[in-house]
């Protein structure tokens, strides 16, 4: 390969986000390398085997994927047939009299809360028009006078359709919902803090009445599985990336970043070699950036809750007899009526399809099942021995199992498999700090953090900015990244063996 004409580009973490960064430049003739300290990629959402179940590690929904949508997209440039089955139902919401299979339809929501017709006209309304504006390279926060001509331009074309934008645009989703008289209805509100805290990890208080629409948008846009589980994606990713001339690296990490001034120079793997680079995309928080720049303070968190992740997340992992679900969703999540979400109060289920001999032996499904929680009480019993850590983990495990009973009568004595992960492991298995999983509390849209560096030549890619968790949002993310590299740097000039390959 011709290294005068192509930038050479290092990615630190095989994330969706880092992967897809890198599949679509690779494509556009750049020489990149994909460095991950684990064995396997996907980082969050990963796929892992254990005694013959393949479990989806953290992300469980395939969002996305519907025609037009970012994967979808994503999937027709990079020549990707995603290994999809579509589902009827994207998942079920339960908590005490409440039962509603969320689908493109509202009509179960509508049957249950009738007076929340007009707010979700409204919500459509703004979610299209979002999407639409996002459907291109949504350039936020703005990078330069550029940034702010496109989106002048974007919200011209917009006209009078961009109105309900800036009635919310400094609105909460609670105060949305106000507008509508829907703030005072207890059940509506479980129901919509328990989406929120999902898609956006807050509640209905604190979220952006912008990020809202896009988030209780995602099941009327339709969720897809993967044959084989979540993991599906990273590895098509990757294999993307590897037949435009890229390279990936499972086992061996970055443990540090070198600057010249204010510009990336090379990177040093974990068994000490020296990598040169022109431009580096890290696939990791920011916090951990700083730690290998060996310049925390230069992301140091913002100020406002929107620039850092609070939330942790439980998960247990179980093989369960298959007739336990009999008639279930694949997802589902079961919610306490009372009380603050989380902490086992809420939880989001995920079942392996019944026809997918992947994932499970004959006659079991293998099942993930989280709940948001704090990550300090962990490391606090992590610190205080292992006593204290293992009692922490069985009451929480207990806690997880008897509300799950109450949907699924006799799933303890019919699980054959069950093991957990805390946050401790969730910083153990992806490197991050306090096992932060799941993005930022997405608060507002401003104050949030892009993928810019104060390096001209480093960018930063995943769930921990701008737009934030979920594959679509990730995906948007990475696409932003190769905009702001293609315009600093140019396209590569394509050579002979280049134009050969591509036929």
């Amino acid at each position: 390969m011709n290294t005068e004409s192509h930038k050479r580009i290092v990615i630190v973490g095989a994330g969706v986000g880092g992967l897809a960064t890198g599949a679509l430049l690779a494509r556009r003739g750049f020489d990149v390398t994909v460095f991950e300290r684990q064995g396997t990629t996907g980082g969050c959402a990963s796929t892992f085997m254990r005694e013959g179940y393949r479990f989806d590690a953290g992300a469980t929904v395939g969002c996305g994927f519907q025609k037009k949508g970012p994967l979808d997209l994503l999937g027709v440039e990079l020549g990707i047939r995603w290994p999809l089955m579509n589902c009827p139902v994207a998942w079920q919401y339960v908590s005490a009299d409440v039962d509603l299979e969320l689908s493109a339809a509202k009509q179960r929501i509508l049957e249950r809360f009738p007076s929340s017709r007009l707010f979700w006209e409204e919500q459509e309304r703004v979610a299209s028009l979002l999407w639409r504006l996002s459907g291109d390279v949504l350039p936020w926060p703005p990078a330069g006078p550029g940034d702010y001509r496109s989106l002048i331009g974007k919200a011209f074309s917009a006209r009078a359709a961009a109105l309900p934008l800036f009635r919310l645009m400094n609105a909460s989703a609670l105060r949305w919902l106000s507008f509508h008289g829907l703030d005072s209805d207890p059940a509506f509100l479980r129901f919509i803090d328990a989406q929120l805290l999902i898609s956006v990890q807050t509640t209905a208080e604190h979220a952006s009445a912008l990020n809202a629409a896009i988030a209780l948008d995602l099941p009327a846009r339709g969720t897809h599985r993967l044959t084989g589980g979540i993991g599906r994606v990273a590895g098509e990713l990757a294999r993307s990336l590897q037949q435009y001339g890229g390279r990936v690296f499972c086992g061996r990490g970055v443990s540090a970043i070198r600057l010249e001034g204010k510009r990336v120079h090379s990177v040093v793997t974990d068994d000490g070699e020296t990598i040169a680079a022109d431009i580096v995309v890290a696939n990791v928080m920011p916090e951990a950036l700083g730690a290998l720049l060996g310049k925390q303070s230069f992301f140091s968190p913002k100020a406002g809750k929107a620039s850092r992740a609070e939330w942790s997340a439980f998960v247990l992992y179980l093989g369960v007899a298959e007739n336990i679900f009999s008639g279930a969703a694949d997802h589902m999540q079961i919610v306490e009526p009372e009380g603050a979400l989380g902490e086992g109060r809420s939880l989001f289920l995920s079942v392996s399809p019944s026809d997918d001999s992947l994932r499970a032996p004959e006659g079991y499904r293998a099942v993930t099942v989280s709940t948001h929680t704090r990550p300090g009480p962990w490391f606090e019993a992590h610190e205080q021995g292992v006593e204290a850590y293992a009692a922490l983990r069985e009451d929480y495990t207990r806690r997880v199992m008897l509300l799950l009973s109450s949907r699924f009568p006799g799933i303890r004595r019919n699980t054959a498999l069950l093991f957990a992960a805390t946050p401790v492991t969730w910083e153990r298995y992806t490197g991050r700090s306090h096992g932060f999983v799941g993005g930022y509390p997405q608060t507002s849209i401003f104050g949030v953090r892009g993928p810019q560096t104060p390096c001209g030549n480093l960018f930063l890619v995943g769930d921990s900015v701008f737009p934030g968790q979920s594959l679509p949002g990730v995906v948007t993310g990475a696409r932003r990244v190769v905009d702001l590299v293609r315009r600093k740097f140019g396209d590569p000039v394509p050579t002979f063996a280049d134009t050969t390959r591509d036929g």
